[in-house]
C-alpha cells in the first residue's frame, strides 16, 4: 500500500476517533435527521389547523442542525486534515466541506429568516430554501460516502478488515 492512502486511513488525533472508526460519521446523522424533520414539519405545517406547533419544533430542528453541524464539521476537518493534498480524494474531500459549510449558513441564514416570522403555516420561501439546502446537503453525502466507500479514507486498511473473517 502507498504511503498516501495509509496516511488517509490513520487520525491525526485521537480526538478524531480511533484507526478504522471515524467519529464524523456518526455525528452527521445530527443535522441530517434534524433537517430532514423540519421538512416534514414544513410540509406537514399546510395540513393541519394549528400549524403553529410544527412551525416552532421546525424552527427548534433546524437550531438543533445546525449546532449538530457545526460539532460535526470539527470532526470532519480533522479527518480532511490526514487527506493527501493533489489527490483525487482531497478535492472531493474539499468539495465536501465546502458544501456542507454551505449548507449549514443557507440553515443558519434560514433560522434567521423563521425566528422572526409571524404564526401559520411556514412560508412557501421557506420551504423552497430548505428544499434546496437538502438537495445540496444529499449531494454533499453522496461525496462523503465516496472519500469513505470508493477512497477508504479513516477506513481499516485491507489487512485490518481480513480479522473480521477469520475463523
Amino acid at each position: 500500500m502507498s504511503a498516501q492512502p495509509h496516511q488517509a486511513k490513520r487520525p491525526v488525533t485521537a480526538l478524531a476517533g480511533p484507526y478504522g472508526h471515524p467519529l464524523h460519521p456518526i455525528l452527521v446523522t445530527v443535522p441530517i435527521g434534524a433537517w430532514v424533520t423540519s421538512m416534514v414539519f414544513d410540509l406537514a405545517s399546510h395540513a393541519v389547523p394549528d400549524p403553529d406547533f410544527l412551525a416552532r419544533g421546525s424552527l427548534w430542528l433546524i437550531a438543533i442542525g445546525v449546532i449538530g453541524a457545526l460539532v460535526a464539521a470539527l470532526f470532519g476537518f480533522l479527518d480532511f486534515l490526514v487527506v493527501p493534498p493533489r489527490t483525487a480524494a482531497f478535492r472531493t474531500a474539499l468539495v465536501h466541506l465546502s458544501l456542507n459549510l454551505i449548507v449549514t449558513a443557507v440553515y443558519g441564514a434560514a433560522w434567521a429568516w423563521r425566528a422572526g416570522a409571524g404564526t401559520g403555516p411556514v412560508e412557501a420561501g421557506q420551504i423552497a430554501l430548505s428544499a434546496v439546502a437538502l438537495i445540496a446537503l444529499a449531494i454533499s453525502g453522496y461525496l462523503g460516502g465516496k472519500l469513505t466507500y470508493r477512497y477508504g479514507v479513516r477506513v481499516a486498511d485491507e489487512t485490518t478488515q481480513a480479522e473480521g473473517f477469520r475463523s
